[in-house]
């Protein structure tokens, strides 16, 4: 399976992520700019966290509009695997690929430090090698991560089990039903606050991150294998 990083202006996680998927899972990958207009050969679509265009306007407003964007848009809707944390949530959301939006952390402070996470759906391409319920520890950077969306909306994603992870405990940022990551409707989208890919060795404080990679690795094997 072949990753592509999308790098835009600002991105500061990429190099996480591509440490996380090939030096720690073995995965063949490679940066792709912003301003790229091809996907063609990757099997899956990482979106690192940072701070793309500064977060001038609202975060992941302008990256939405990256020449790279469109391919992503074609990606998931073809129904391949994409993954966006921290401010690549906020990107998806942007790019309406993930319903809600990503506000100011209720206490108007950048948050900072490993937080519990539940994994409310273990049924996804994104988290089948974890136990359902299963209560992981993965690190937050944030300041905008205030998941909030509307009733309809909040139904929606309730009905479709699209709740992938929830905060365990505290409240870290005001979230709507303490949401943490969601995926889209056909589940091939997932989108989170938390970093997954700064959670993969237990000397950096965890490595709860290596099932979540883990699981899309195993599931992009089995398709191939039908």
């Amino acid at each position: 399976m072949k990753f592509a990083v999308i790098v835009f202006p600002g991105s500061n996680c990429d190099l996480d992520m591509f440490w996380a998927m090939k030096e720690i899972m073995g995965a063949e990958c490679e940066y792709v700019r912003y301003d790229a207009d091809s996907l063609e050969g990757f099997d899956g679509v990482l979106l690192p966290g940072g701070f793309s265009y500064g977060d001038y306007l609202r975060c992941g407003a302008i990256a939405r509009f990256a020449n790279i964007m469109s391919e992503v848009v074609r990606f998931a809707e073809e129904g391949k695997p994409v993954f966006g944390t921290c401010n690549g949530f906020q990107i998806l959301t942007e790019a309406g690929l993930l319903p809600g939006a990503l506000r100011r952390n209720e206490s108007l402070k950048f948050i900072s430090k490993i937080t519990p996470l539940k994994v409310v759906n273990n049924q996804t391409k994104f988290t089948s090698e974890y136990d359902s319920d299963e209560v992981i520890q993965i690190p937050v950077a944030h300041g905008e991560g205030n998941y909030y969306c509307d009733e309809t909306t909040l139904a929606e994603l309730k009905a479709n089990n699209q709740i992938v992870f929830t905060y365990e405990g505290e409240n870290i940022n005001g979230s709507v039903e303490n949401i943490a990551g969601i995926t889209n409707k056909a589940g091939n989208v997932l989108g989170m606050m938390p970093h997954p890919e700064r959670a993969m060795e237990k000397l950096l404080g965890s490595d709860d991150g290596k099932k979540f990679f883990a699981s899309i690795l195993t599931n992009f094997e089995k398709a191939a294998a039908n």
